[in-house]
């Protein structure tokens, strides 16, 4: 009897871990949601034609300075890309991502940042998708232009396969985050959806539906950019 108890309790302690990283993962993933929402709603932060030409776009909600001495543990968001050819049909399901050490061109003290990275080309998003990727290295990367007027049209950032924001104390900027690392981090992607997927089997393949705590993001981006603009995808509207 107190072997069965024991092993009940066992298996209960079980379930509770489980239950609780879902839910972690999925309240990050809603949270990702929530920061895209509100730099949507401020029209002088990401300027609508630099977001109208995105593959892609990755969210890491409430990264903190700790994260990013050299050698450390990582800020971890969410990846949501267009569907279709060329990344130019409707939003698709989220995969989970992470951003590793590195030195980080910014200072934010003790206060949390949100970090907003768009991906500005096929190459990007392909090679992002498919392993471990050093930003300013394996892919190119500049901090991005703000304000309603900002335009993506210049050699810089026509040049750049990601362009990078950080927002602080509801300041909105462009970042460099050189040095660090992108990869998707298929644990956190498990735990959302509860079973075993690659970013590339969500993002390309279409393996599976929007979950319930990717809706809101997805929905804001949708709203928000229902169209690609980028020249790369204007010939295959």
């Amino acid at each position: 009897m107190i072997r069965k108890s024991i092993l009940v309790v066992g298996l209960g302690l079980l379930a509770s871990t489980t239950l609780f990283a879902n839910n972690k993962e999925q309240r990050r993933l809603e949270n990702s949601g929530v920061v895209m929402q509100e730099i949507m709603n401020v029209p002088d932060d990401l300027p609508r034609d630099v977001m109208e030409r995105a593959k892609c776009v990755i969210v890491f909600p409430s990264v903190l300075k700790a994260a990013f001495v050299v050698g450390a543990s990582y800020g971890r968001g969410a990846m949501v890309c267009r569907t279709g050819k060329d990344f130019h049909g409707p939003w698709g399901a989220p995969a989970m991502y992470a951003l590793e050490g590195g030195s980080v061109g910014f200072q934010i003290g003790g206060q949390a940042t949100d970090l907003v990275l768009l991906i500005m080309n096929d190459a990007g998003a392909q090679s992002i998708l498919s392993s471990k990727v050093k930003l300013g290295g394996d892919a190119s990367i500049a901090a991005g232009p703000v304000g309603r007027d900002a335009s993506a049209d210049t050699d810089a950032f026509m040049r750049s396969e990601i362009l990078s924001y950080s927002r602080t104390r509801g300041v909105f900027i462009g970042v460099s985050l050189e040095g660090s690392t992108l990869r998707p981090d298929d644990d956190a992607t498990f735990d959302v959806y509860g079973r075993k997927l690659t970013a590339r089997e969500i993002v390309i393949e279409g393996r599976i539906g929007i979950p319930p705590s990717g809706r809101h993001l997805v929905g804001v981006l949708q709203r928000n950019s229902p169209y690609n603009e980028s020249k790369e995808s204007a010939g295959n509207k």
